[in-house]
């Protein structure tokens, strides 16, 4: 049983979820488990999970409790100054930026992914060009520090704010024009980013090693 498709074109797999925490895959008429979930995500498989009582969507809680479970197995992806900082946003004036943020670091990750793939078996053997990743790695670091710098004045306003409260005059007009041209600024940005990442394999492929 499923309920629709993804962008793929493979069909979405519905999950039911018990009281019991069990999960229940509709397509196979089976119980599963969240290392069975992890696999499904790992080959490309869409899903949905549901509460089975009040048919609530809970796809997002229980992908992260995956995350907690490979964490907690010793994989240790998400690094700590990382989950500190990603903590720090919740509430903050730019939180709705990282979601779009962090959802198109991935996809330019994913799609230099696979040109990483390629471009060790053909330049490398197999071996990891670990200093390619590096760089990306590092333009990726450099662009998000960026991105904090460019609304670093609205978060100094904020903080002088609570420790002083004073009349703040509504915003005008040219002050929301100035908003929606830094987020346009910060979103040419990003497209920027990717694009170079994606090219970045590409210029070492041309290059032989000596």
């Amino acid at each position: 049983m499923t309920n629709g498709q993804d962008k793929d074109g493979k069909p979405t797999v519905r999950i039911k979820k018990y009281a019991n925490r069990r999960l229940y895959n509709t397509a196979t008429s089976s119980y599963v488990t969240l290392d069975y979930l992890a696999q499904m995500v790992r080959e490309g498989q869409d899903f949905t999970v549901e509460d089975a009582k009040t048919g609530e969507d809970i796809t997002r809680s229980v992908l992260t409790q995956i995350i907690v479970e490979e964490e907690a197995k010793g994989q240790n992806m998400l690094p700590i100054n990382f989950l500190r900082q990603l903590i720090s946003l919740y509430g903050d004036n730019l939180q709705f930026l990282v979601p779009r943020y962090l959802e198109q670091s991935m996809e330019a990750f994913t799609k230099n992914q696979e040109q990483m793939r390629q471009y060790m078996r053909e330049s490398f053997g197999g071996i990891f060009p670990f200093d390619r990743f590096q760089e990306m790695s590092k333009q990726n670091i450099a662009f998000f520090e960026q991105a904090m710098r460019m609304w670093s004045p609205f978060r100094g306003n904020q903080q002088s704010e609570t420790a002083a409260p004073t009349p703040k005059p509504e915003a005008k007009p040219a002050d929301l024009d100035d908003l929606k041209a830094q987020m346009q600024a910060l979103q040419k940005q990003l497209e920027t980013l990717a694009q170079a990442n994606q090219a970045a394999p590409n210029r070492s492929k041309d290059e032989k090693p000596e």
